[in-house]
């Protein structure tokens, strides 16, 4: 079994994103091994890029700092690199076809695979156009981790017959931020995706509190938050890992009971 699947393995999975570089790498890195600490089963590190098309103002503006710091794509491998050698457990980039391309794709996903990276979220790559990096994922070991959004409708099947590593499904329209209520049926569309794989599903976008984290993994296999931590790391800066750790513990807390 790969570290994805075994981090849906024994319970609900709980799944933090943290862009890399904003303030630092420094404080990315603690803030990583703060949110492993207190429970959190996978870690998505977000490759900052200057049109973060899916992203709201919150992971936006996480891109522009760590950008205007001076992070860069060879920093956050290196950064990636620091933290195998303590952190366990699976963890997968966010990032842009673009960011990818410009580095070299082979180059990407070799040195992907040389630092143990399990996968790779690119949501601004139409499904349709995955084959463009599918085969240097497989010879490298990195899942493509696809993406459901409510649009996807009678393409949920087709998408979830292909998926591996575990799929991620948007719960809402839209780019990501916090919301104060998930209107999506999600029911419908897990239903589908059961129906087509074992694959474990996560949802992610809107999610903030532990009931509507608890609410989410009770329909899928996981829930996943990213601008609830990214506001964290913006307000406290230096200080966020203590935060980031906290908040991790009580979402975990309110997954795991409805595991």
């Amino acid at each position: 079994m790969t570290r994805i699947g075994k981090a849906f393995a024994k319970n609900k999975a709980f799944i933090a994103f943290i862009t890399c570089g904003d303030p630092d790498l420094e404080t990315t890195a603690a803030c990583v091994r703060a949110a492993v600490d207190n429970g959190a089963d996978l870690i998505e590190l977000g490759i900052p890029f200057s049109d973060p098309t899916a992203e709201g103002p919150v992971i936006q503006g996480a891109n522009l700092r760590a950008l205007t710091g001076g992070v860069t794509t060879d920093k956050i491998f290196d950064l990636v690199r620091g933290l195998r050698q303590d952190v366990e457990v699976p963890m997968v980039f966010m990032t842009y076809a673009n960011v990818v391309f410009s580095y070299g794709a082979e180059r990407f996903f070799s040195t992907c695979h040389e630092i143990g990276m399990d996968g790779i979220i690119l949501p601004d790559l139409p499904f349709e156009e995955k084959e463009e990096f599918l085969p240097l994922c497989h010879a490298y070991g990195v899942n493509l981790i696809s993406l459901i959004a409510p649009t996807s409708e009678n393409r949920i099947a087709m998408i979830a017959r292909e998926a591996e590593g575990f799929l991620y499904i948007v719960s809402s329209l839209g780019v990501t931020g916090t919301r104060s209520e998930i209107k999506t049926d999600l029911e419908s569309i897990v239903s589908v995706v059961r129906q087509n794989t074992e694959i474990p599903c996560a949802i992610g976008f809107g999610i903030s509190t532990p009931q509507q984290g608890a609410k989410m993994a009770g329909i899928s296999d996981g829930a996943i938050v990213g601008s609830a931590i990214v506001k964290l790391i913006e307000k406290y800066g230096k200080e966020a890992p203590a935060y980031v750790g906290a908040y991790v513990r009580e979402m975990k807390e309110a997954i795991r009971k409805v595991s």
